[in-house]
């Protein structure tokens, strides 16, 4: 499926469509990666755990929006690849697996530094197909 970047004056507002919700959460972690780097100079070179929680869908994008922002700015884990699983218990759970190596930022190209995912505008709808929409203040 895929991902989008919807018109905005100012932030990256992020479009996904996708077959189920494992795949559309896959593809905001991509979004995210790719809005701050290009993703496909980045070799698969170390793995990393990545967990969080949600009370609903829109908390666990958030959360996984913002992890996935943590990783790559505070931790300078240039990220390739998520592997990752949705669980529901309580709350919604992901556990991924995420490979990828330290930034180099002239190898993996800095385009823009995210500051944070928001919740304003932020919609999930599930059909025949999962439609995220999402904002990313830069």
């Amino acid at each position: 499926m895929s991902f989008k970047l919807l018109e905005h004056a100012t932030d990256a507002f992020i479009e996904i469509t996708a077959s189920d919700l494992k795949e559309a959460f896959t593809l905001a972690g991509y979004s995210v990666v790719e809005t701050t780097l290009q993703r496909e100079t980045i070799e698969e070179k170390e793995e990393r755990i990545i967990s969080v929680t949600g009370k609903d869908l829109r908390y666990l994008l958030f959360n996984w929006l913002e992890e996935v922002i943590f990783q790559l700015i505070t931790e300078g884990f240039a990220i390739h690849r998520f592997k990752l699983d949705i669980k529901k218990k309580i709350e919604y759970e992901i556990v991924a697996t995420a490979f990828g190596e330290p930034i180099d930022l002239q190898k993996h190209h800095f385009k823009v530094e995210i500051k944070a995912p928001t919740f304003h505008l932020m919609e999930i709808s599930e059909g025949k197909k999962v439609i995220m929409r999402f904002l990313l203040d830069l």
